[in-house]
């Protein structure tokens, strides 16, 4: 099998998606009206609500979304063999994740811009709220925890993706100034900012930085886990505008501009995927396909977390109703197409099979490493790119994807915090400052609580695939009950969510049993909060949906 035929199919049915698709359910489910008076003009206050320029917008949701995942989801899940991951990708983004997204901003937006979690307390009731809440705080945990680690370690691994990665915030903060103090145009600004951005890529391996082995008893890894807090941090008390949407808009170009490259390198090499189709020769101690392949690729097919970002940040900026069909769906779209690109290099990019084999030796293996080993040869073969020059655009991409994910992901963490202390009636924890202490606190106490390293969030790591994808079930069922309580179709969000339901609650069981046999009591006794969570939050949604339909039944009954 030729990566052509992979890259033609699988970009082409994604595009088809967004023409045709996106559409009917932008129209005819959740009939978005350019009139509707959005809570970014209604709440507007220049730093959270902001009205923005979709394609602005568009570079922020999609940035934001799609983290290191949607490449290390895909690139461990080729283990199974390149089909399950390709169709799981292909038909998750079209039908799961570009309906999941979208619904979330609609939902959001025509509730205040109320995040998922506090919104299910008005859609379903207070307690489905309660534990909505809580899982919703473990998987924002979760990322922020883990995001950092992998960040740290490729920042220590790649030397030469360091200037460009933090360049990117000086190109981004420029670039906040110049659209929205000097008014300078939208292009301009653009193509500035892509060339900036790529001078710092370009310059790189010529700059390779490091920090110290060893600082205050801190290794190189743990002190950039501290820097990039104190970064993220500050990130989120700025306002939108300043830093968060220009760094995700023009890394979004950016990230485009290189899986142009990555695609175009494709079309020119044409490599052969040498991976099997389907892996009969599994390495030992990998799980079944099913369910875990639906668990393993989350972002790149469907992801709770995309519904955190559309309901958390992305509805307090939208200007109209109508670019949520943009912002949502086709960002869902791009991070499919991410997902592809790491499919293919994760399976084309290797000479012949043995090699493949050398590197998918057990479950688990893969990832990011698969991603920029497999991408940068494919580069060098198609473009005659240097490979330490095609390594450090992957290990960038990988890397600003990661980043601009901790940055939203940390400004979500202190609008839970900001949300309790609404709910409980907490007056400090209102407060963005003390909120964003609670958030990098939680964090740190995570990612240092085992010992110096910082990685102390790859305790829950196991558990984050069926959490987030539990917490996408979740916020489909709202979506669903909104929509049956404006008396709408709902199939096309009902029939995903009984497919994630279903997937992840099998998943989670199966969880339980190696936690148990591991006798691992911890992530054994997360497990079954997770899974009571997923439990009552269903049954609780599901009651409501049953009172709708009886209640409409009796109203039937009473005009006949």
């Amino acid at each position: 099998m030729n990566a052509i035929f992979l890259m033609l199919c699988g970009l082409g049915a994604m595009a088809l998606g967004y023409f045709v698709y996106s559409k009917f359910v932008a129209e005819k489910i959740f009939r978005l009206d350019p009139g509707f008076r959005t809570p970014a003009h209604e709440f507007e206050d220049g730093v959270d609500y902001v009205p923005t320029n979709k394609f602005v917008l568009w570079g922020h949701h999609f940035t934001s979304v799609a983290g290191a995942a949607p490449i290390v989801g895909p690139a461990i899940a080729v283990i199974w063999g390149w089909v399950p991951a390709f169709l799981w990708v292909v038909f998750g983004t079209i039908f799961f994740a570009g309906v999941h997204d979208a619904g979330a901003i609609w939902a959001s937006n025509r509730n205040k811009a109320k995040s998922v979690g506090a919104l299910t307390g008005d859609v379903v009731g207070k307690r489905a709220r309660s534990i909505f809440m809580i899982v919703i705080f473990l998987v924002l945990l979760m990322v922020n925890a883990v995001f950092a680690v992998v960040i740290a370690g490729l920042l220590t691994k790649f030397q030469t993706s360091v200037v460009p990665v933090w360049g990117a915030i000086v190109v981004a903060l420029i670039i906040g100034q110049l659209i929205y103090r000097k008014m300078i145009g939208l292009l301009t600004v653009s193509v500035v900012g892509v060339i900036a951005l790529y001078a710092l890529i370009w310059a790189g391996p010529s700059m390779p930085l490091a920090l110290p082995e060893m600082f205050m008893g801190m290794t190189d890894k743990a002190q950039w886990i501290i820097l990039l807090f104190v970064y993220a941090a500050i990130a989120s008390l700025l306002p939108v505008w300043m830093l968060l949407q220009p760094r995700d808009y023009i890394n979004g170009l950016q990230l485009f501009v290189g899986l142009g490259l990555l695609y175009g390198a494709v079309l020119l090499s044409a490599p052969d995927v040498v991976a099997p189709a389907f892996n009969d020769n599994v390495p030992e101690g990998t799980p079944s396909l099913v369910p875990l392949l639906f668990v393993t690729i989350a972002c790149g097919a469907i992801s709770g977390f995309h519904g955190l970002v559309s309901s958390g940040t992305t509805s307090k900026q939208l200007d109209k109703e109508t670019d949520l069909r943009f912002v949502g769906y086709f960002g869902a779209i791009g991070e499919g197409c991410l997902a592809l690109a790491a499919i293919i290099a994760a399976t084309a990019g290797f000479a012949t099979l043995a090699d493949w084999q050398a590197i998918y030796s057990g479950f688990g293996q893969g990832g990011v490493a698969a991603f920029v080993q497999g991408g940068a040869n494919i580069l060098s073969n198609g473009l005659g790119f240097d490979i330490e020059l095609s390594q450090t655009i992957l290990t960038v991409m990988a890397v600003l994807f990661a980043g601009t994910t901790m940055d939203t992901g940390l400004r979500l963490q202190r609008y839970i915090f900001q949300e309790w202390g609404v709910i409980y009636k907490i007056n400090w924890m209102q407060k963005a400052a003390p909120a964003t202490l609670l958030a990098v606190g939680s964090c740190l106490l995570l990612a240092f609580g085992s010992g110096g390293d910082g990685s102390g969030g790859l305790l829950i790591w196991p558990l984050f695939g069926t959490t987030n994808q539990l917490l996408a079930g979740l916020t489909l069922l709202v979506i669903t009950v909104m929509l049956a309580r404006m008396g709408r179709p709902m199939l096309v969000t009902l029939i995903p969510l009984l497919f994630l339901l279903v997937m992840t609650v099998l998943a989670l069981l199966i969880q339980l049993k190696g936690f148990y046999d591991q006798a691992n009591w911890f992530l054994f006794a997360l497990d079954l909060v997770v899974l009571g969570a997923a439990i009552l939050v269903a049954l609780e949604c599901g009651a409501t949906l049953t009172k709708l339909r009886s209640g409409k039944a009796e109203q039937a009954g009473d005009q006949s």
